[in-house]
């Protein structure tokens, strides 16, 4: 949902009345799970999370963040308007609740972890949240294995609910968590929701080392920029091309093949700008690659720094 929100804020994101017909798709074609941050275009995002799916409670798994500052990080931002201290944690989710019209959230997420707060006081705040009824589940997104490693063993050692989910960095371009955090949740049951499955957009093909496409999300979202056209990443990029020529699917097909062939996935966490790409990946649900395929996708990965979390 992070795609819909206030094109004022955000200039890339989808306004209300352009996101409902995706998100009716969305629904009509069996999706059930939407996420969503607080700081998403400024809280846009959950308000229109909220609206396009209030008559939709009973069907549908909602989930969103706490961390980042609403308004971004500024020279006057106090300890309280970011963060995992308890008060933040409290007044984050009221308002989260409020945008969205809603009782309570399936899925409460900690955005990123926060090295100010020790871990046991977040997740004994956390639970606060799931005893009143606001909060269902709990769930995390990027961080070093030992530290989700350390999360779980606090849970366990004083009988509180763990974190039951993991939103990692990773697509065909970034595979560093396939070293420590994906073995450890097979291992222990957690589900995996990666964010970013097709690397903002450059997997889907549109992007050539020989000619720019000047996009809005390539003008205003400097993650894009920053994270990858590296030369290794137009080879993947390529390969992905390929592949899609000779199985007559998308590229953008091929790039969800290839997370769903990797059995520790729960979900991808997909952003979608038209309806015809609802269609298009829940089509690749059932695209089969053979090891043959998922071999030349990831024979050019060169392994690489963190990125997404210090």
């Amino acid at each position: 949902m992070m795609s819909y929100g206030d094109p004022t804020v955000s200039k890339w994101t989808l306004s209300l009345d352009e996101a409902r017909p995706i998100v009716k798709k969305a629904l009509d074609l069996g999706i059930n799970f939407f996420d969503t941050a607080n700081v998403y275009s400024q809280g846009k995002s959950e308000e229109i999370t909220g609206t396009l799916l209030g008559d939709y409670r009973d069907e549908v798994v909602i989930a969103t963040k706490v961390f980042f500052p609403i308004e971004g990080f500024t020279e006057t931002s106090s300890p309280n308007q970011s963060g995992l201290s308890r008060y933040h944690i409290y007044r984050a989710i009221d308002d989260s609740l409020k945008r969205l019209n809603m009782k309570y959230v399936d899925l409460y997420q900690i955005h990123r972890l926060d090295p100010n707060v020790p871990l046991e006081s977040i997740l004994r705040t956390l639970n606060h949240l799931i005893d009143q009824g606001k909060v269902l589940h709990i769930g995390a997104s990027s961080m070093f294995a030992w530290q989700f490693t350390k999360s779980l063993w606090i849970a366990d050692k004083y009988g509180l609910e763990s974190f039951k989910t993991m939103q990692n960095h990773y697509n065909l371009l970034y595979r560093e968590e396939e070293r420590e955090m994906l073995p450890l949740c097979k291992d222990q049951g957690i589900g995996v929701i990666p964010w970013s499955p097709l690397a903002r957009g450059f997997l889907s093909g549109k992007y050539s080392a020989t000619k720019s496409v000047e996009s809005a999300r390539f003008q205003h979202d400097k993650y894009l920029k920053s994270r990858f056209f590296k030369p290794e990443d137009f080879k993947i990029v390529d390969r992905v091309v390929t592949i899609a020529q000779e199985k007559d699917i998308s590229p953008i097909q091929v790039a969800l093949a290839w997370l769903f062939s990797k059995e520790v996935i729960t979900a991808p966490i997909v952003g979608i700008t038209k309806v015809s790409y609802v269609e298009e990946i829940v089509e690749a649900v059932d695209i089969k690659l053979t090891p043959d395929e998922i071999q030349r996708l990831e024979e050019f990965y060169i392994s690489m720094p963190i990125i997404g979390h210090n």
